[in-house]
């Protein structure tokens, strides 16, 4: 099957145009201009990449900042998340399917709805990954300061930004000179994660059940009635970023009809529950209040509570692990978009440079890194998350609208392995719950996310108005 075009007719204001990379797909490979991409991933890779970058902040960061809002509702709140996350994730396995190209959202939105919405999306979900990993850095500093707290060493909160600045710089050194071995770390960090978590997580629940020690008495389940219920749930989603990372790799699957949609799915329902779960069991444990005193390492008390200084120790390494490979696949990510904007010439070419001795696009990490370690010195941690999902939320809702209009005029490019079910109703509905949940956010997320949109539109007018991408309807 051959993709849609992408030359183009017209160019940017230094005269570039957008590369040309017809795509070949066959059972056994993508093949392109520039590689040969063999499909090796089976379901269980797929949903290795979708769980490894969505567990994180759901699980070591929120626990405490969410049931401060909330109380034991919170868990409602990660529900309403994975739901949108649902709905996003069906429209966005056809799209992969019809179109495995690296850009993700930002490629299927420029096909569907043109340069301009292309270019807003593909510039604010470089800011809105910016904005994401920052705050996993920071949340990193803090687990980071509890492993020292753990291990002996008080040094008190005022290391936590440093020691996120430090690394967020060697994330991004360690990307620019490529790491071989990277798939194979993520996947042996994910299973790591996983068997930590659901031995504490078992243990926590069946405590908190009474099948150990002795029942919680009950909590009021929503303290502070249903609307923070909604606010919530738009900090929360954070926590959900990273199912459409699977969609990146959508040319080295095998049989992505099936193991497309099954993987980004099934990545979301096993975040999910496992997020429920965390807040059920972490509530049980303190009740809202004092969880919400203990902050973003809440985690760490929790797993004291029910496993003593083991249950500690096995949190904070577990936090360590989740942040740091959150924050070190979102980098990698904010390149990938900057560079997949560059090469339809929205943005200089030079952005998605090469570099010649380790083959990395320096230039778009150096990029990525240099606002990251702008906002990781604000430590506004709830800021940094809500402006992460406003942008990420008017991608995925504007992504369901692109699947809209590409099955209303069906081009001839047009033939994706999978078809969402229940259509049109999945996708309206996708794009409505995703626009909706922004309504609910912090005035000041809001303002900041409508900022960095009516800046991306600029500089579309003033850099690349004259860029006709084909394959546009």
């Amino acid at each position: 099957m051959d993709g849609p075009p992408s030359s183009t007719q017209g160019a940017n204001i230094e005269g570039e145009s957008p590369r040309v990379e017809p795509t070949i797909e066959t059972d056994e490979a993508t093949i392109t201009d520039d590689a040969e991409l063999e499909r090796t991933l089976g379901l269980s890779g797929g949903l290795a990449i979708g769980i490894g970058t969505m567990i994180g902040a759901g699980i070591f960061v929120f626990p405490g900042l969410a049931a401060g809002r909330t109380g034991p509702a919170a868990s409602v709140s990660f529900a309403i998340g994975a739901l949108v996350a649902l709905l996003v994730a069906l429209p966005a396995s056809e799209l992969a399917t019809a179109m495995p190209k690296s850009g993700g959202g930002y490629y299927y939105i420029s096909r569907g709805l043109g340069a301009l919405a292309g270019t807003v999306v593909g510039l604010s979900l470089w800011f809105g990954l910016v904005f994401a990993t920052a705050f996993y850095l920071v949340g990193f500093g803090y687990y980071a300061v509890d492993t020292l707290a753990e291990l002996g060493v008080t040094v008190g909160d005022g290391l936590v930004i440093p020691l996120a600045l430090l690394f967020g710089a060697g994330f991004t050194v360690l990307n620019v000179t490529g790491t071989e071995n990277a798939a194979k770390l993520q996947n042996g960090i994910v299973a790591l994660l996983l068997s930590i978590l659901i031995a504490f997580l078992g243990y926590g629940g069946l405590d908190t059940v009474g099948l150990f020690g002795e029942p919680t008495a009950p909590e009021q389940f929503a303290p502070f009635g249903s609307m923070p219920v909604l606010t919530t749930a738009a900090l929360v989603f954070t926590s959900y970023l990273g199912f459409a990372q699977v969609a990146t790799v959508a040319g080295e699957m095998k049989a992505p009809g099936r193991n497309l949609p099954l993987a980004m799915v099934g990545s979301v329902l096993v975040v999910g529950v496992l997020y429920v779960v965390t807040i059920f069991v972490a509530t049980s444990a303190f009740g809202s209040e004092q969880l919400s005193e203990f902050g973003e390492t809440a985690m760490v008390e929790v797993g004291r509570h029910y496993l003593g200084p083991a249950g500690a120790f096995a949190i904070v390494f577990g936090g360590l692990l989740a942040t740091m490979s959150s924050a070190n696949a979102s980098v990698l990510s904010t390149s990938r978009a900057i560079y997949a904007v560059s090469k339809d010439a929205l943005l200089p070419r030079r952005a998605s440079r090469i570099n010649l001795r380790y083959g990395t696009p320096h230039v778009a990490l150096g990029l990525a890194g240099g606002p990251i370690l702008v906002l990781v010195a604000t430590g506004r941690v709830e800021l940094l998350a809500e402006v992460a999902s406003f942008l990420h939320l008017v991608m995925y809702g504007l992504l369901c609208v692109a699947l809209v209009a590409l099955r209303r005029d069906e081009p001839e490019w047009y033939d994706p392995d999978f078809r969402v079910p229940g259509y049109p109703v999945v996708p309206i509905l996708g794009a409505l719950a995703s626009f909706a949940l922004i309504g609910f956010m912090q005035p000041v997320s809001q303002i900041v996310g409508v900022a960095i949109m009516i800046v991306t539109a600029g500089w579309y007018a003033y850099y690349a108005r004259d860029v006709t991408l084909k394959g546009v309807l």
